[in-house]
């Protein structure tokens, strides 16, 4: 399964792990190098660039295929040494970044004086084409059905892979309400040339997840997803549980909401206890509405090879019904 995204990525599928805050471990992303995609480790998974070198040694004696370093820039208060995770990643040999949030023009211009391929996730179309002239290798065109944060336009993935395909020159890579090779094919139908996964990759037996979360999510539907932080203009997707709905709750409540009133409910160290627990009261589980084509817990191997195969049968279905 040759495309552009597998010749800039060196890997035998189109396939892209997303790079999930205390998901991105190295058990996972060389378990989907090896399985023929391009697994990807979350540096800000990590307590420190130094740790994110460790780990990214340790991903090494686990797969002798690439894999890729996340970096995801927002703004905070008190941001993290981004630049100081940069370059370690850069020290360390990693020729794929994935990043997303704001992309500075001098961390490009830094990584591909390195000879390393840039993956810049957008929301939407003018994004795309903004990080295409700052000079970004692909795109992963991240649509509305997806967990994280989906903007604030609210474009399903049919039209908005539609029109990244129309207006964006570089490789795309779907994202968002990917889980299976059905998804995988209507991709490839709208023009796109490889897909990343995250909330089907947090259902595999290598993720470093807890497996009663892990069967939380096959137990969900389509319909089992919430969207927090509207009131803030920083729309999140996540599972709905009664952390979420407490979010909710309290974002609508009369008179507003700040973030300080919610900061205790979702705060990250209170989401990574949730998922390394099995205790899903105990903080927010990122999800996307791919939870409802989700319905087991294969190895990655398994999984990917199932899309495939998958995938390739129903592009030949549809070509012969419509020759």
């Amino acid at each position: 399964m040759k495309t552009r995204i597998t010749e800039l990525l060196g890997t035998q599928y189109p396939i892209v792990q997303g790079g999930m805050q205390w998901v991105g471990r190295a058990e996972l992303a060389s378990a989907v190098s090896n399985a023929g995609g391009l697994g990807v480790l979350t540096a800000l998974t990590q307590p420190t660039p130094e740790d994110l070198a460790k780990e990214i040694a340790r991903c090494r004696t686990m797969t002798d295929k690439p894999f890729g370093v996340n970096l995801t820039i927002l703004p905070a208060a008190k941001p993290p040494p981004y630049e100081a995770y940069l370059d370690a990643a850069l020290d360390n040999g990693i020729k794929v970044l994935e990043t997303a949030g704001n992309n500075p023009k001098e961390f490009i211009a830094k990584a591909k004086a390195r000879g390393v391929k840039i993956i810049h996730k957008c929301t939407a179309v003018r994004h795309a084409l903004s990080a295409e002239r700052n000079g970004v290798d692909a795109v992963s065109i991240d649509g509305y059905e997806c967990a994280g944060h989906p903007g604030e336009d609210g474009i399903g993935c049919l039209i908005l892979f539609a029109l990244a395909a129309k207006k964006v020159k570089i490789p795309l890579i779907a994202s968002g309400g990917i889980a299976d090779g059905r998804t995988m094919a209507a991709a490839f139908a709208l023009g796109i040339e490889g897909v990343n996964m995250g909330t089907r990759f947090c259902v595999t037996k290598e993720a470093p997840i807890h497996d009663n979360i892990k069967q939380l999510l096959v137990n969900k539907s389509e319909r089992d997803t919430i969207l927090i932080f509207r009131t803030l203009h920083n729309t999140g997707r996540v599972l709905k549980t009664s952390v979420s709905e407490e979010v909710v709750a309290i974002e609508n409540r009369p008179g507003g909401c700040e973030f300080k009133d919610i900061q205790h409910l979702v705060a990250g160290a209170k989401g990574r206890e949730a998922l390394e627990t099995g205790d899903e009261s105990k903080g927010l589980i990122w999800a996307g509405q791919s939870v409802g084509l989700i319905d087991d817990v294969p190895t990655c191997a398994e999984l990917i090879e199932r899309m495939v195969g998958e995938c390739r049968e129903l592009l030949s279905a549809a070509q012969q019904r419509t020759a």
